[in-house]
Order: structure tokens, then C-alpha cells, then sequence
């Protein structure tokens, strides 16, 4: 079981969202008892959709691939996410793998 699936048009990610931290950044995969989760971390507060914004920003850059391109489809209010990303699966796959590696 991975972090990642493959969607129709894209993939979709299972995060683990950290606000108010030091630096805005992927953190590897946290085994949670969900299953596992990629590790997020990003400096804006929880206030508004400002962390939420921040996570989609990240990953996009993160991905290569537009801020539009990313979007939260579950969790909004919840550390626990699931991220839509639209674009190339295989592509956008092959950039999750390299997370899971230390």
C-alpha cells in the first residue's frame, strides 16, 4: 500500500499536513494506522485555507505542474488529507516514488 493511487487524469496523495513550521517542505512517508502518508510541512497557520493553499503550492512545485493542477479533494479541516493532482500519472508516479526512498 502506497501514499499515491493513480486517478483518472492524474493521481491522488494521502497527506499528513504540519502547519506553522519552520520551512515549507516534503518530509518522506509517515506510516500511519490509515495506511501510509506523505509528510508535509509548510509555515502557514491553519487560518483561512492559508495552510491548504500552502500544501497545494508546495506539491506543485514539488511536481512540476501548475498550482491549478493541485487540489485538496477531502480533509480540508483535517491534518489527514487526499490531494488531487492533475497531470501525467506516469509521470507524476515516478516523482512520488523518489519520496518514498531514504
Amino acid at each position: 500500500m502506497t501514499f499515491y493511487r493513480r486517478a483518472s487524469g492524474g493521481i491522488t496523495l494521502t497527506v499528513r499536513a504540519t502547519s506553522k513550521a519552520s520551512a515549507d517542505k516534503v518530509d518522506g512517508v509517515a506510516a500511519m494506522p490509515e495506511g501510509p502518508a506523505l509528510k508535509i510541512k509548510v509555515g502557514a497557520p491553519p487560518d483561512k485555507g492559508k495552510a491548504n493553499a500552502a500544501i497545494c503550492a508546495l506539491l506543485a512545485r514539488a511536481l512540476g505542474v501548475p498550482k491549478s493542477a493541485v487540489t485538496i479533494s477531502s480533509g480540508a479541516t483535517d491534518r489527514r488529507k487526499v490531494v488531487a493532482v492533475t497531470g501525467d500519472p506516469d509521470a507524476l508516479i515516478a516523482i512520488a516514488q523518489q519520496w518514498t526512498t531514504p
